[in-house]
Formats: structure tokens, sequence, C-alpha cells
């Protein structure tokens, strides 16, 4: 893949790599059964000036939501924190992670955005495209746009999330009375399809597991890298 697709040399570039990779996404899927589902998510050192970035990848099985194997990598990130451009921060180590997988996931679930994004192209839409793997990004609060109603407050209910006139994911209750997840596609996925797929991976939490069971994988991971390099 080009070399600025991960580590662009400035914002302008990165933006138009965002224009660029956003029309590459596909909106339908996903593409055959989900049998696993990976989840994704990073940790960092809080005021880290190095901009170390811990990765981690949990592949579960779909059906028992039981892991199968976790991936890990560190890589520093290629620019700093900008609102609107964490996927150039927090991809390049999750590619590095995806890589020390036995296997493919047929579907992956992305803390953060996916197309719910200024251009279109979240780190679950960014992360798709590169890997050519279905995604779903799965954020904790709004980036853009607004719940096109009120979202009843029992477990699967959902709202359109709405930007500049058009549907640009969905607002899921994951757990009775608990604050919502922002779903989006990513890559590889269809809209209608994407709640539901969300949906089938929360159990008693108000994340689904794959994502939840990734943030305690990448908080492991850095706790153990900064034991070993103290």
């Amino acid at each position: 893949m080009p070399a600025d697709w991960l580590a662009p040399t400035d914002l302008k570039q990165a933006a138009a790599v965002q224009r660029e990779l956003a029309r590459r996404v596909v909106a339908e899927g996903p593409p055959g059964p989900v049998r696993t589902v990976a989840g994704v998510d990073v940790s960092n050192f809080p005021r880290d000036p190095t901009g170390r970035v811990f990765a981690a990848v949990v592949l579960l099985d779909a059906g028992s939501l039981k892991p199968r194997a976790t991936a890990t990598a560190m890589r520093v990130a290629p620019i700093p924190y900008v609102p609107g451009f964490l996927g150039f921060r927090e991809v390049p180590a999750l590619v590095a992670a995806f890589a020390g997988l036995p296997e493919r996931p047929d579907l992956v679930l992305v803390d953060g955005h996916g197309v719910s994004h200024p251009r279109g192209l979240g780190i679950a839409a960014h992360l798709g495209v590169l890997l050519g793997l279905p995604t779903i990004g799965v954020a904790k609060s709004i980036l853009v746009g607004h719940p096109a109603g009120e979202l009843p407050p029992a477990k699967g209910a959902t709202v359109p999330l709405s930007w500049n006139g058009r549907e640009i994911g969905t607002v899921l209750r994951s757990k009775d009375r608990v604050a919502p997840l922002y779903v989006s596609i990513g890559h590889k996925v269809g809209p209608a399809a994407a709640p539901d797929l969300v949906l089938r991976c929360c159990t008693k939490y108000r994340l689904p597991e794959p994502t939840r069971a990734a943030h305690e994988a990448a908080n492991a991971f850095r706790r153990h890298w900064a034991a070993e390099n103290a």
C-alpha cells in the first residue's frame, strides 16, 4: 500500500488520503457467514511525548464469544493527535497486530467511528479498507451528526444518526438504561446489518464483547511493556 495511507507527511495530505480511501469503502456485506469476530483497541501512556501506541486484536468465536487468539503490536504514531485524524495514529499499530493473528476474522468491531466522520473515513473505515476486511465502528460518543429522535431505554433500541440530511450510522442501546453506542459501517458491511451484528456481540456490558476484550488486552500489553522497560 502507498506509504501515505499509513503515514502522511502533513494534515493536508492526510485529509486527501482520507477522501481517497473513503471512496473505496464498500457499503454492503458481510460477504459471507460470520463465524469469527475480532475486536480492536489501542492504549497509550498519558502525556507520552514519544507517541507510543499499544494495539491489541482479540479474535473470538462469533457464537460463543469466547476468545480464540490475541495479537499485539507497538508502534510510534506518525502524527500528533488531531481530532478527525485519529486513524493515522492508531492504524499502523493495528495493522501490525493483525499480522500476528493465526487467521483472518470474518468481521472486525473497532472502538471508534466508521463513516460517521467529517470526511467519511473514521478509524474503522480506514482499517477496513487497508486490510480488505468487514469492519464496523462502535463509538462511545458522537463525532459528527445527531440522533434523529429520542432513543427508547430498552436494550436493542435504535434511532438513525443523521448529518447534513443523510443517515451516517445508528444510535444503539446496547444495555437497558445505559448510555448508547454510535454504530457506523467501516467497510464491507451494509448499514442495515451493522447494528444487529454489534448487538449479537453484546452480553451484560455496555460495550460489545470483542472491543471490551481488546480494550483489556491493549491495557495489559501496555502495562507489561512498561514493566519490562522500567
